[in-house]
């Protein structure tokens, strides 16, 4: 007489459903139970064990295994269960392929998402380590993390693809054939996109300009807000916000004031013919004093250099130690003033136009 145990297997192993027996999908269904408990199991205690070793430790290599143990998702993990416990079971050859494409899926999308936070981990540590004279975070880096970070994840994306459809059978090398020569097609038809992500690439490696510079393109100016994929946006000097295409940018003429060490200043000044010889050599030496008052300014020089249509003309050349627009401002207000009051006190005129009218006619 055979036991309830018996009986119970007999029974399970006789009847069947979709050409498969109960016995059959209760082991199928016990598998993806299995592997369900299985991997919360370990992510729990994993994450719990590592979370306690990385608050005691500096490093943030532990932080890191952490979020990528917590980072595993439950509705990835369902799909792999269920496609691995669907090896015991008889299907179809359609359905078959869908649990194996959907199997393959769910550990690319998974290994995509450990893959992101791997490269924000990286791009965090090369900002934090990269760190200007003044230890703020190196601006350069700031920029120019978004754009590295999309270029890196989409070649992660294409390989993780590729992989997939190797796995699911299908011939790679003459897919990449083929989309070598459809890419052409692509190329042309989306090729300004393409420009302004290579300018945008440039723009990152050569690094003529980033966040928070002031710059000049054609007639406009501004700092630069943000730097993208695409497009880079200006706050202009009068307030509104300037939108470049990046390819736009890099073939216009661009400068960047930040850059400046010293703004040179040169400016000519005018006085009236009237003015006598020794006035005359004495206004250098008048300029060069009142320059060298002037606190971050280098005076260069001063040359009277022209005589003019109703003036005698000096040039004077002086450098500003700053790119700070206001303090270049400043300067030569103070300087310009500080003439107008010298030359008062000296007595020499400035020139204005005018102009002699002479009248040739003898008088009657």
């Amino acid at each position: 007489m055979p036991t309830p145990v018996q009986s119970a297997y007999d029974f399970l192993a006789s009847h069947r459903l979709f050409n498969n027996s109960y016995a059959e999908w209760l082991t199928a269904f016990a598998t993806m139970v299995a592997i369900m408990a299985a991997v919360w199991l370990v992510k729990r205690l994993a994450a719990h064990r590592l979370r306690k070793i990385a608050s005691t430790t500096a490093t943030k290599w532990d932080d890191l295994l952490v979020e990528l143990v917590e980072d595993v998702r439950f509705w990835l993990t369902l799909v792999v269960a269920l496609g691995i416990a669907s090896y015991g079971l008889s299907f179809g050859p359609v359905t078959m392929k869908v649990l194996q494409i959907a199997t393959v899926t769910a550990l690319g999308l998974q290994l995509l998402l450990s893959s992101r936070l791997v490269v924000d981990f990286g791009l965090a540590r090369l900002i934090e380590r990269s760190r200007t004279e003044h230890g703020e975070p190196d601006p350069t880096l700031r920029t120019s993390m978004v754009v590295l970070r999309f270029v890196i994840m989409l070649v992660l994306g294409v390989i993780v693809l590729l992989l997939a459809l190797e796995n699911l059978g299908v011939q790679v090398g003459p897919m990449l054939t083929g989309l070598g020569i459809g890419g052409i097609a692509v190329a042309l038809a989306v090729q300004r996109v393409l420009g302004d992500l290579l300018a945008s690439i440039s723009i990152l490696l050569d690094k003529p300009f980033v966040v928070g510079d002031a710059i000049q393109v054609g007639t406009q100016s501004g700092t630069v807000e943000t730097i993208g994929i695409k497009t880079t946006r200006i706050r202009a000097t009068s307030g509104e916000q300037l939108i470049f295409g990046n390819s736009d940018l890099l073939a216009a003429r661009i400068q960047n004031f930040k850059r400046m060490e010293e703004r040179r200043v040169a400016f000519t000044v005018g006085v009236v013919y009237e003015c006598p010889p020794e006035k005359l050599r004495h206004i250098p030496q008048i300029v060069q004093e009142i320059v060298e008052k002037q606190e971050q300014v280098r005076f260069d020089r001063c040359h009277i250099f022209r005589l003019g249509a109703y003036s005698v003309d000096a040039e004077i050349v002086f450098f500003v130690r700053s790119s700070d627009y206001r303090l270049f401002m400043d300067v030569q207000q103070n300087i310009l003033l500080a003439l107008i009051e010298r030359f008062a006190a000296e007595k020499i005129e400035f020139a204005y136009p005018t102009q002699v009218q002479v009248d040739k006619r003898q008088p009657v």
